[in-house]
């Protein structure tokens, strides 16, 4: 019944098996992938006929964790899965991004890959896993796949690279990087850093790309038993096309990208294209060639011509030079009533990045296969259509938004101040305001800016810059600070991010099939002059963290007291601590190890908590003096609450240094009153006194006479 073909190699320490021929066999292609105990099914299905009316290549990538792959029951009222989390829109685009460049070039058929988590041994992330199954359900499928494509994560650890280390030795890693690519070159890099020189980082591409080539040669041999046929398809020869387009608009287009301004040259290249459509393919006349076609071969001789005239001349489209970034404007303290908020400018893309900072009541849970976990820094993007001068739909952040937002994320994330050096929930908002090339290196520096002006301590300023390349035979030229248009028809995106020290994120996407060494060495040392420049620029705005927070943010104290003491402080079914925000006006969080949080505005709010708490969960200090109200009289004595909760008996004879004849001569209920802690009695009871204080100053009458004394004798002595 079965056909099972299998293919199993030892990667890394562990074992790794690819098997096609009993699962998903419908699908044009279906791998199923095991790493250890980790295991992924991945399908292929891909239409038999192109799309109509696209001119673009309608690729989809799905991947799923399911949570029965851990042993568990999905949160939430429904309890099944629902719409993908943040993490499985980004290991989508993981997959996605170095399978995309190495199909043949014109295939429209819409195609589906969707990668399912079906076991997680809690050691070996699945992302890796589904990387590996895709390309090879892609290689089995018989689509027009130039693969097939190897992956691997790459730890640094005691200054060693580690091969796809466990989640457990990633705790003990500066260095997450996920790296793609064929047999020859690197097509996709991921990664947060810890301040990493760009010759480590390079060397862990490098490292990566070497250690995933067993599994592709794996990948090769289980097809070499199991692929199916090709598909037929030959890409249209478009070269007639192309000719007819470059004779009508050559000299209009050459004109246009000599235009620095943003709008107005893309008023020129529509010119051009309505120019194109009106003489190849009239409304109501005869059409010399296909509308599609005409769509396909405009985009090619825009690029082409943008790529001629650099590699030409050295110089872009806004005229800059090759390593030049365009001039940039950097705004902190913008927004009076946040807490921390920045404006960066650079050229026409522009970020506004607000920081606001919470209590642990704020802090978001993450659900995922390895448990529930909560996340303290919140980086959220936003690209609304204004930012392009475009209308467009208002909604959910899609897998654009979510992808840049993370990779902020992971620029600034190595950067931050320990929990317990800043208490705080950081949450940090990126609206890009206007964009033409790089917004999400925009919303790193803006970030930091917006961090720092909150007064976030963060060990150092973070810079990003993004850079392109075109590449045509031998000869390349690597970009600073790329335009959009030198993004869309370049051939790479390769973003860097870090401080002056060191690399804290690294983003490549190609285009192409993959580039060499030398050229990521070149792109990265010149990556590094440009993130130097730009934090110069940044420093015009702030040098560093603010020396305390904003009037508006929260105010947090921690305290520590005994764990068996929670309970108390926690009360029956809460009543306790309900009482102390409620009275306080405080924000409160007990943590499992006895750590106390308290947050408020006011300090004076946080020092009545604080005392509160002190004194359910401890007792006062003999010979200390508290300031307390008296709450009851009676014949013998005024009783004091003066430590939280806690009460104690003033005695008559303790009221004042005078022989007092009835206490309502000295004391009446509701007086503040300082008094002495003296201990307890025989029977328990608290006692205090009075008349060893200053009632005035706080002063230990007490102890001061002592000291008068002991100063005669030695006096005397002498």
């Amino acid at each position: 019944m079965f056909d099972i073909q299998k293919k199993t190699i030892q990667w890394a320490g562990r074992a790794l098996t690819l098997e096609t021929g009993r699962i998903a066999r419908q699908a044009d292609g279906a791998v199923f992938a095991t790493y250890g105990e980790t295991t992924v099914l991945a399908t292929v299905v891909s239409a038999k006929e192109p799309k109509p009316g696209v001119d673009f290549f309608p690729l989809t990538v799905n991947y799923q964790e399911k949570a029965f792959a851990a042993g568990r029951i999905p949160g939430g009222y429904f309890k099944r899965e629902g719409r993908p989390s943040e993490r499985e829109t980004l290991v989508s685009r993981l997959i996605d991004r170095p399978i995309r460049p190495l199909f043949v070039e014109g295939y429209r058929n819409d195609t589906q890959v969707i990668v399912t988590v079906l076991s997680h041994d809690l050691e070996n992330d699945p992302d890796i896993v589904a990387m590996v199954a895709a390309s090879a359900a892609l290689t089995l499928s018989g689509v027009p796949f130039m693969g097939p494509v190897g992956a691997a994560r790459v730890g640094y650890i005691n200054g060693e690279y580690v091969l796809n280390p466990t989640l457990d030795q990633m705790k003990d890693s500066a260095l997450d990087l996920v790296v793609a690519g064929t047999g020859e070159a690197v097509l996709m890099v991921e990664s947060e850093a810890k301040e990493l020189a760009e010759d480590v980082m390079l060397g862990a591409v490098m490292h990566g790309h070497k250690g995933f080539q067993p599994v592709i040669d794996a990948i090769i041999a289980l097809a070499e038993k199991a692929a199916k046929e090709p598909r037929d398809f030959e890409p249209a020869d478009l070269s007639a096309v192309e000719k007819a387009v470059l004779d009508l608009v050559e000299k209009d287009l050459r004109s246009a990208y000599q235009i620095i301004e943003k709008q107005a040259r893309y008023a020129a290249v529509d010119a051009a294209k309505a120019k194109v459509f009106a003489a190849l393919a009239p409304e109501g006349g005869e059409a010399k060639f296909d509308k599609e076609q005409l769509k396909t071969v405009f985009k090619e001789v825009q690029a082409k011509i943008v790529r001629w005239n650099i590699l030409d001349t050295k110089s872009r489209i806004d005229g800059r030079g090759l390593t030049d970034v365009r001039k940039i404007v950097a705004e902190v303290g913008l927004l009076p009533r946040t807490h921390g908020s920045a404006l960066f400018t650079r050229g026409e893309t522009q970020a506004l990045a607000v920081a606001t900072l919470g209590t642990g009541d704020d802090e978001q849970f993450v659900d995922e296969l390895e448990g529930t976990r909560k996340e303290r820094f919140m980086l959220h993007y936003n690209f609304p259509p204004y930012s392009v001068g475009e209308t467009g739909r208002m909604g959910s952040p899609g897998r654009r938004e979510i992808g840049h937002g993370k990779l902020a994320w992971r620029a600034i994330h190595p950067m931050l101040p320990a929990h317990h050096e800043f208490p705080y929930t950081i949450r940090v908002v990126s609206e890009i305001t206007e964009s033409n090339g790089s917004s999400s290196m925009a919303t790193v520096c803006g970030t930091s800016l917006a961090l720092m002006d909150a007064g976030v301590p963060l060990k150092a300023p973070v810079a990003g810059i993004a850079m392109g390349l075109i590449l045509e035979g031998e000869r390349y030229a690597v970009l600073s600070d790329i335009l959009g248009d030198e993004d869309h028809l370049g051939d790479m995106d390769f973003k860097v991010a870090g401080t002056e020290n060191g690399v804290t994120s690294l983003q490549m996407d190609i285009k192409i099939a993959g580039i060499t060494e030398e050229i990521m060495r070149v792109a990265l040392h010149q990556a590094k002059d440009g993130r130097l420049h730009i934090l110069g620029r940044m420093a015009e705005a702030l040098t560093q963290p603010r020396g305390q927070l904003g009037q508006y943010a929260p105010r947090i104290e921690t305290i520590k007291i005994n764990p068996d003491k929670i309970r108390e402080v926690i009360g029956s079914g809460g009543k306790v601590i309900r009482e102390i925000t409620e009275k306080t006006g405080t924000k409160i969080d007990i943590q499992d190890d006895g750590t106390i949080k308290v947050a408020s505005s006011d300090g004076d709010k946080i020092k009545a908590a604080l005392n509160w708490i002190k004194s359910i969960a401890s007792d006062p200090e003999i010979g200390q003096i508290y300031e307390g109200t008296v709450v009851k009289c009676v014949e013998f004595g005024a009783f004091v609450n003066f430590f939280g909760a806690r009460d104690g008996l003033v005695h008559i004879s303790q009221l004042a240094p005078r022989k007092v004849a009835q206490v309502k001569d000295v004391v009446k209920e509701g007086d503040k009153v300082k008094v002495k802690f003296l201990g307890f009695d025989e029977r328990g009871k608290t006692k205090l006194s009075m008349k060893v204080v200053d009632q005035e100053t706080g002063e230990d009458l007490e102890a001061k006479q002592k000291a008068e004394r002991e100063a005669q004798r030695a006096e005397a002595e002498e």
